[in-house]
């Protein structure tokens, strides 16, 4: 379930290498986060980064994956994958009551010491950061069962808080059901062009909801429209009319799991001009029609 504001609702939405000085020369960084929009640009870094949603919602985008994210979300998302999480819209409004919490870890591979993971009895840690450069989805059972130790982490001391990370990493990886999200390797090693995806990504989040031409994209990022598939598909791994999909009706799965809208209102609010188009985009991207959808949730 999406929103207006997406993958791309990228205010200053630049595919940016982000390497802070701060973090440097630690091996652990954990911060609490409490007000809306979390990242402001699709971005990497060369830490890995564990980020758990206690309370607020939205869609998120990691590599070549989008999709919405409610409390109790938990990710692991490897070094120099893109990724960006954005809250719904009304995050955004003045004197909104939506609260938000989100525990952010990032960390090296080394933060235990140089090697560890390549010992033996490490191997589904090790497993499990390298199939990180994919993003890793954990379901709500296993973000629920450590509610408390992703919560009390940043109280801790920085050596209670190695070991601390070290329990989860270990728990994260005998879960069931870990789910990878992105479906090609997307990682990143230069922001050449960047400001072009920046500029298509907000435009598509600002106005998805009504027409968007392969020219009006094109233009904004001073193409020719051949030229621009390409490297959209090079950015994203999707085509553009396949991307725009995806944003309606992610946000259309948002709407029918939220609001009590008619079907016909939701079609039209996300985009399309044909419900049938509307019936069969749904289907194709969520595997159930949106009336089914409704029910199942």
């Amino acid at each position: 379930m999406l929103y207006p504001i997406i993958w791309l609702y990228l205010y200053t939405m630049k595919l940016i290498l982000k390497n802070t000085e701060s973090f440097v020369n630690e091996r652990i960084n954990i911060t609490k986060k409490e007000i809306p929009c979390l990242d402001s640009s699709w971005h990497y870094h060369a830490q890995y980064e564990l980020l758990y949603i206690s309370k607020s919602f939205g869609i998120r985008f990691v590599g070549d994956n989008v999709s919405h994210f409610f409390p109790g979300e938990l990710v692991l998302v490897g070094p120099y994958l893109p990724h960006l999480w954005r809250n719904d819209p009304s995050y955004y409004k003045e004197n909104d009551s939506n609260r938000v919490e989100t525990i952010v870890v990032k960390f090296t591979r080394n933060f235990m010491g140089e090697g560890t993971f390549n010992y033996p009895e490490f191997s589904g840690i090790n497993n499990m950061l390298e199939q990180s450069k994919f993003g890793i989805s954990f379901n709500k059972r296993s973000s629920e069962s450590l509610n408390d130790e992703l919560i009390g982490i940043i109280d801790l001391s920085p050596a209670e808080q190695s070991i601390k990370l070290l329990e989860i990493l270990f728990r994260l990886s005998k879960a069931d059901n870990k789910k990878v999200l992105s479906f090609t390797d997307m990682r990143q090693y230069t922001t050449e062009n960047s400001h072009r995806i920046d500029a298509v990504l907000k435009y598509i989040s600002d106005n998805y909801s009504s027409e968007i031409s392969l020219n009006d994209v094109s233009d904004i990022s001073c193409m020719t429209t051949n030229s621009f598939c390409r490297f959209f598909k090079k950015f994203t791994n999707k085509s553009f009319i396949k991307f725009l999909n995806e944003v309606r009706i992610r946000n259309a799965a948002r709407l029918l799991a939220q609001e009590d809208l008619p079907i016909s209102e939701i079609c039209d609010m996300v985009g399309y001009k044909s419900i049938t188009n509307f019936n069969k985009q749904f289907k194709q991207i969520t595997g159930s029609t949106p009336k089914g959808y409704r029910f199942i949730i």
